[in-house]
């Protein structure tokens, strides 16, 4: 109820009807020169352009993008990007080429099947690996194997798992698995050292990988010639000691993130760390397929030491040639 005295109550409407108006005048006006928005504590910016102006480093704020160094940096910037570039990028394609090293490993298996010995076994044993090589291979192939499991939970598993088990169950399995993947990497880097002192040797190219290379290494039937290790197995080991090189260094940046680089480096060596992994798992795979049930008889070399004659003949028929030449003079 107004008051007896109407004049004071037609001056107060009168005034709040004044300031009303004002303010529309004022947002108007804003909103006419292309700064609309809520007040704030610029005065004339919405906040989406006052965080904008922060992260892009302008107004006087610092940001990463305005500064080399990390210190006093209100936003990086660069994390955005990275963030993006490593789910539509990395993982995308890098789940795309797994996938697709799977799918043509089996449709080379269900055309070609399980390349046989030629002649089938002999009964006679050739020394193929010595007792070194054996535990410098396993010792990497164990070392590998967890790793890469453990590396592919952290990567792909977010978007993988949890579908699957729930965000709850995937987060004590990441957190196990970034635990492990840390603890084993160092040991890793040791072990690789070691196979590569041990099978370095007869891993350089020579003329005869490019007959091999001719001939499809035998892949599609009929016979390569190889020395003591094939063209493919050349680059399977030179692709393994590169991609593990890149693997150690950026994973110890960034196991010591606040030690050796700045963000920006982290990032791009997180990045080179997910691609040498990509392709590094992706040739294991091949590996590891033709090394078990795709060629006969050659696991036994890596288990047993030896392998039998005929499948050195199928296989290796140059090294083969050399050894028993080695073993007749020796005799002599």
């Amino acid at each position: 109820m107004c008051p007896s005295n109407k004049s004071i109550c037609l001056g107060t409407a009168f005034l709040l009807l004044l300031v009303s108006c004002t303010a529309a005048a004022q947002a108007l006006d804003r909103a006419s020169a292309g700064q609309g928005g809520p007040d704030n504590t610029l005065g004339n910016q919405s906040d989406a352009d006052m965080w904008r102006a922060i992260r892009q480093g302008e107004a006087g704020l610092p940001s990463a993008s305005s500064l080399n160094s990390e210190q006093g940096v209100l936003v990086n910037a660069q994390g955005v990007w990275w963030s993006d570039m490593r789910a539509d990028w990395v993982i995308t394609y890098g789940a795309t080429v797994l996938l697709g090293v799977i799918v043509v490993i089996a449709l080379y298996f269900a055309l070609r099947g399980r390349i046989r010995i030629d002649g089938g076994r002999s009964g006679r044993r050739i020394t193929r690996f010595s007792l070194l090589q054996r535990v410098a291979h396993w010792s990497v192939a164990t070392l590998f194997l967890l790793l890469a499991l453990t590396g592919l939970v952290l990567m792909f598993g977010r978007y993988a798992l949890v579908p699957l088990i729930g965000h709850e169950a995937f987060s004590v399995a990441a957190t196990a698995a970034m635990q492990a993947h840390n603890l084993f990497g160092p040991i890793f880097t040791l072990a690789l050292l070691t196979l590569f002192i041990a099978f370095v040797r007869n891993n350089f190219p020579e003329l005869t990988d490019v007959g091999w290379l001719l001939r499809g290494g035998g892949l599609f039937g009929g016979h390569a010639s190889a020395g003591r290790y094939n063209f493919g197995e050349k680059l399977w080991f030179w692709t393994a000691v590169a991609a593990g090189i890149l693997l150690s260094v950026t994973g110890f940046l960034l196991l010591f993130p606040d030690a050796f680089a700045t963000r920006n480096q982290l990032q791009l060596a997180g990045t080179v760390h997910g691609i040498a992994a990509i392709v590094f798992v992706g040739f294991a795979c091949g590996h590891i397929y033709l090394g078990t049930v795709g060629t006969e008889g050659t696991l036994e070399g890596m288990t047993q030491g030896d392998v039998d004659e005929n499948w050195a003949r199928t296989h290796h028929d140059l090294w083969l040639e050399k050894v028993v030449t080695d073993i007749e003079d020796q005799r002599v």
